[in-house]
């Protein structure tokens, strides 16, 4: 049995989130008696975990995985959870994070919870205490599955330097060759950049993948206008994160913004309500984001949007 942490890495460096993450997971293992092991990828420095804590690291190397895509780190994770027989999986509150652990629970049919601030109060049942409504309040959860998911805040616990004689070993887990073609596009497409744009087309996951944006570009190129896409979007790596837009990514305020296949979760709406004309293309009628639209179309996307270009280029050369 073990406790197993993911620790993310940059350019092949641990962030302080991941020794964080690694101090509280070596407390966590001390707590249920048992042992620490990290799971990291592409690391250049995996002995630095040693200083807190992690008494194995499983280091995965593969050039693949630069581009970060929470459905193949997902798998990643499940294997090394599998092979050593987890208990607890403990993942940091990074942008990628919180993204990736709910992934996770459900690969190993775990309980989940998010926004931990302190070590668990008890172990049977597992209790952990964390933060709620916007962080306005807090609550005590417990987890009663067999394994365990939780996703611990930034800053709650801080860097623990614990010293151990850890082991290196390396990991070589089995890709799904079809998530791999989901990649990260590290930069935007088109001239027009968020921050600049006065017309802006964004995608959510209602496009159904990264192969399907060439109809959200091309309407941009019509509108020169700038692309973007909602948090999931650029969580599961179809589109670069700098073209996230919501409440954590980019703030926009321009004169036209369309969103097509975003249902308008409260957090996108809180980055685009600036914007003053909002057109939503979407084939739930009851999608939250008609609520805040001033036009709105129920259509797929497939079937509405290769229309609106092709109205549009007949248009502009109408009046050229």
């Amino acid at each position: 049995m073990s406790v197993l942490v993911f620790a993310e890495t940059s350019e092949g460096k641990y962030k302080k989130a991941a020794l964080e993450v690694t101090s509280y997971g070596k407390k966590v293992a001390e707590l249920l008696g048992t042992n620490l092991v990290v799971l990291t990828a592409n690391s250049s420095e995996p002995e630095v975990l040693y200083n807190y804590g992690a008494e194995k690291v499983l280091t995965v190397k593969n050039d693949a995985l630069k581009p970060f895509n929470a459905k193949i780190y997902a798998n990643i994770v499940k294997q090394a959870a599998e092979k050593e027989s987890t208990q607890v999986v403990i993942i940091e509150s990074t942008a990628n994070g919180l993204y990736l652990a709910p992934m996770v629970a459900a690969n190993l049919n775990a309980g989940y919870t998010s926004n931990v601030i302190a070590l668990p109060s008890a172990t049977s049942p597992f209790t952990v205490k964390r933060k709620t409504f916007s962080n306005k309040a807090f609550n005590n959860t417990e987890i009663l599955t067999d394994i365990k998911v939780i996703a611990l805040a930034k800053n709650s616990f801080g860097l623990v330097e614990n010293k151990v004689a850890g082991t290196t070993e390396e990991f070589s887990p089995i890709l799904v060759e079809s998530n791999l073609v989901s990649t990260t596009i590290e930069q935007t497409s088109g001239k027009v950049t968020i921050a600049d744009a006065d017309i802006v087309v964004s995608g959510g996951r209602g496009l159904k993948g990264p192969e399907n944006w060439g109809m959200i570009e091309e309407l941009a190129s019509v509108l020169g206008a700038a692309t973007a896409c909602s948090k999931p979007v650029s969580d599961l790596g179809w589109r670069p994160h700098s073209e996230h837009v919501g409440q954590t990514g980019k703030q926009v305020s321009s004169n036209l913004y369309i969103a097509i296949g975003i249902s308008g979760a409260i957090q996108h709406l809180a980055g685009v309500n600036s914007s003053k004309v909002k057109v939503v293309i979407n084939t739930d009628p009851e999608a939250p984001f008609f609520k805040a639209a001033d036009y709105g179309i129920v259509g797929d996307a497939f079937e509405v949007v290769p229309k609106l270009i092709e109205k549009l280029k007949e248009f502009k050369a109408n009046n050229a």
